[in-house]
């Protein structure tokens, strides 16, 4: 929690302090002297959460009327790259730095800051007709590495094919997740297909029953989302059960809301806010928005998991 203290809007002080220390400043120098609610800057977000952060960017802007932020929706490393190149204020990504991009602001003489505002999942999605929605992360492994190639591989009765495996960018930080987290690091299968954006991906998988997609949670968790029914009506989320075998039904889990909260879901992430802003600014006033109350209820809302509070779970006993 020390961390995000760094963000609250009377922060001035404590940026103020870190200015001489930082070196040149970002986006500009901030010469236009924006404050933490007015003003205009760019931000670089991840486009695997375009739904969450849109809402967050309307939500904030609606309170600031003075405030401007043009939010740009990319993969993750054409976002880092951005960050990195001083093209943006924020980056709002599913990682922290790495060792070298913190070795490459340190030549900058620029302190990043970080906070985590979230805990988002990623989605296994299959077609409706597909029988097999029940996997374990170790099938997953088979697919993802080229090792289950046919989905008769995963069940004998099952008669769809070849495994055409889906992600919505060859960049995007899902294609990341899955390896470093379900191929540990191993290289994809060739056999990848990237749809180039995550309707795409929907789309794609909704019309080939051999298909399986990979797409962040908060595309298809937020129910009051018109679109959000409209996807899950044309495709099925898969249970994933961590079990290498000897998994029964109760082990296979959906990445909703309470399951990323007690942990039993096993393709979860975080999602994080980096600042390279030097003073409180816009940039400062916005991530003090995500970390903050109003923030984390849109989170809340969205289905996704907020850094802050806690879900409320309700046991329904058999009558």
């Amino acid at each position: 929690m020390k961390r995000s203290n760094f963000w609250g809007i009377g922060a001035g002080l404590l940026c103020g302090s870190l200015l001489a220390g930082c070196g040149s400043n970002s986006s500009g120098s901030q010469q236009e002297l924006d404050t933490t609610s007015s003003g205009t800057i760019q931000i670089g977000v991840d486009e695997t959460f375009a739904p969450i952060l849109t809402s967050q960017v309307d939500t904030f802007q609606k309170l600031y009327p003075s405030a401007h932020i043009q939010a740009q929706y990319n993969p993750e490393l054409d976002v880092m790259q951005a960050f990195l190149k001083d093209s943006i204020r924020l980056a709002i990504v599913s990682r922290d730095l790495t060792a070298d991009e913190r070795a490459t602001f340190q030549r900058q003489k620029l302190e990043p800051r970080t906070i985590r505002i979230g805990v988002d999942g990623v989605a296994i999605i299959v077609h409706p007709s597909n029988a097999d929605s029940l996997l374990t992360v170790a099938q997953l492994q088979g697919i993802f590495a080229g090792k289950l190639t046919q989905w008769s591989q995963l069940s004998a009765n099952n008669k769809l094919g070849a495994i055409t495996a889906v992600f919505d960018n060859n960049n995007s930080s899902t294609a990341r997740f899955v390896q470093d987290s379900v191929t540990r690091g191993g290289a994809l299968t060739k056999g990848v297909f990237a749809s180039k954006s995550n309707p795409a991906l929907l789309d794609y998988v909704a019309t080939h029953p051999n298909a399986i997609g990979v797409i962040g949670v908060n595309w298809i968790s937020d129910r009051d989302d018109p679109k959000v029914p409209k996807f899950l009506s044309r495709v099925r989320v898969a249970g994933i059960s961590p079990k290498a075998s000897g998994s029964v039904p109760s082990d296979y889990v959906q990445p909703y809301q309470a399951y990323l909260a007690q942990k039993t879901y096993p393709l979860r992430r975080e999602l994080y806010v980096i600042s390279r802003e030097a003073r409180a600014g816009l940039g400062t006033g916005f991530a003090s928005f995500l970390a903050g109350n109003k923030g984390q209820l849109i989170m809340l809302k969205a289905g996704l998991m907020p850094a802050t509070g806690q879900v409320r779970m309700i046991e329904v006993k058999p009558n």
